[in-house]
This record gives structure tokens, C-alpha cells and sequence, in this order.
């Protein structure tokens, strides 16, 4: 079973962001080898403001490098990939799957199934762009999202993997503001049925926002990866995940800065 590389919140054209994502990639391209065995998942504001495309040129390179460099790497957006935080564009829902995915047709949940292991991802920041979502960093997956999620939980492709779902925002009540508003909408989908749930966003203390978790919702691995490349000095992983291993514990931080 492959490995998982979970980062989140890159920021990249942030100060030395990108900087510090270059090294992440090199470090990883040193030391996690074969590239084949490793799985990379970005959980979102991979770009520090999508109104700065040169911001996105930079963050997409970085990822091509990766992919160049043997590895498969799964993305999804956050707030910062559609705006500059709090103010998003419905334009950039397109533009981040076309820059991303190379296609506008790619609809959420994205999934892949890659071996023995199930990867759903989510869009928790899509249905934030209204005119009056624009005062707080919120996420909300909506209906119909829940509803694809709810029908690909049944698909016997899935149902017999290992599942991993993976969005930007932190997928249990937390900080006001900066929470997912249908949270409980999404327990009540994936409860018992996943086997790992990683996400970002949130940068401070990320600790207690990560896997303190572990066993809610009777999911056994929670994983805040905060910002991989620590956006203005906060605390981040680079984590390595092995769900070979049924004690989370054996999973560590990469520590590839």
C-alpha cells in the first residue's frame, strides 16, 4: 500500500513560501523513494491569492515538478485558491480546476482510486462565495456534494478500499469563523466509513486541531497538516502516513524543510 505525504497551506507567493515548498520538494524527492510508493495530498491554499496568477503559475509549477519527479499528487482548493481569504470569486472554481486538473468539467467529490486505498476529495470553500460569506473564512461543502458523497460511500469500488477523504477545512465544530458549517451533515455521511480524514486551514495549534481527533466519528486518523511551509512562523507538518499500519502512531512528521 502506497504512503501518503499530506501537506497543506503553502501560500505560495507569501513572503518565501514558495521558497520553502521547493525545499519540501527536493527533500522529499531525496528521501522518499521510489516516488511510486508515495501518494502527496495538498489540502488547499496552495496559492496565497488567486487574484495573483503569477501566485497560481508558481504553485502549479511546483506541482508539476512533483508529478515530473515521479510522485502522484492530489489537490484540492481552500479559501486562498478562490480570493485573498475572505473575499473568494466563483471565477476561480473553474480556474483552479483547469490550472489544477487540467480540466473545468472535474466536479467534487474528486475521486481516485489508486491501489488498494480509496482518495475522495472535497470543495469546502465553493459554496463561500457568496456576497455574504465574505466576512469570515467559513467552509460549507452544500447538498449536493453531500449527496454524491453519500452515493460514492455505497459504490462497492469504494466501500471494499481504504478510504481517504480529504478538504480544507477542518471537518469538526471549531474556531467561529473558521469552521465548517455542514459539519454534522458530513458525520452523518462518513461516520465509521473512513479511515482517514486530513485537512488544514487552521495554523495555530495545530495539534489540538488535528489529532486529538483520533476516533471521533470513529474515524481512527485525524490530520490538520496546519501550513507545511509556515506561513508568517506557524507551526506545520509535512506528515507521512501509513494506513498499512493500524496504530497512527508509527505516521511522523517528514520534517522536510
Amino acid at each position: 500500500m502506497k504512503k501518503i505525504i499530506h501537506l497543506s497551506d503553502l501560500h505560495i507567493g507569501h513572503e518565501d513560501c514558495g521558497l520553502k515548498f521547493h525545499r519540501i520538494i527536493n527533500k522529499i524527492s531525496k528521501t522518499k523513494k521510489p516516488a511510486k510508493g508515495y501518494i502527496i495530498v495538498i489540502t488547499g491554499d496552495i496559492s496565497d491569492n488567486a487574484n495573483h496568477s503569477d501566485y497560481t503559475d508558481e504553485a502549479v509549477k511546483g506541482v508539476e515538478l512533483l508529478t515530473k519527479r515521479g510522485y502522484r499528487v492530489l489537490v484540492v482548493p481552500g479559501n486562498h485558491d478562490y480570493g485573498k481569504g475572505a473575499a473568494g470569486k466563483k471565477k476561480f472554481v473553474r480556474i483552479f480546476k483547469e490550472r489544477f486538473y487540467g480540466s473545468p468539467d472535474i466536479s467534487y467529490p474528486k475521486v481516485d482510486i489508486i491501489g488498494r486505498t480509496a482518495f475522495i476529495g472535497l470543495d469546502s470553500t465553493a459554496e463561500e462565495l457568496h456576497w455574504y460569506d465574505r466576512f469570515s473564512s467559513e467552509g460549507e461543502l452544500g447538498k449536493k456534494q453531500l449527496k454524491r458523497l453519500r452515493n460514492i460511500m455505497k459504490d462497492e469500488k469504494v466501500k471494499s478500499r481504504k478510504k481517504v477523504i480529504y478538504l480544507h477545512h477542518h471537518p469538526k465544530d471549531f474556531k467561529l469563523g473558521m469552521q465548517l458549517k455542514d459539519n454534522e451533515d458530513l458525520r452523518k455521511v462518513i461516520s465509521g466509513k473512513v479511515d482517514a480524514i486530513l485537512f488544514g486551514h487552521y495554523h495555530r495549534d495545530v495539534e489540538s486541531a488535528g489529532k486529538e481527533y483520533h476516533g471521533k466519528w470513529r474515524i481512527p486518523r485525524w490530520y490538520n497538516a496546519g501550513s507545511s511551509t509556515h506561513k508568517n512562523g506557524h507551526p506545520g507538518f509535512q506528515r507521512v502516513i501509513d494506513l498499512a499500519q493500524p496504530d497512527p502512531g508509527k505516521d511522523y512528521n517528514g520534517n522536510f524543510i
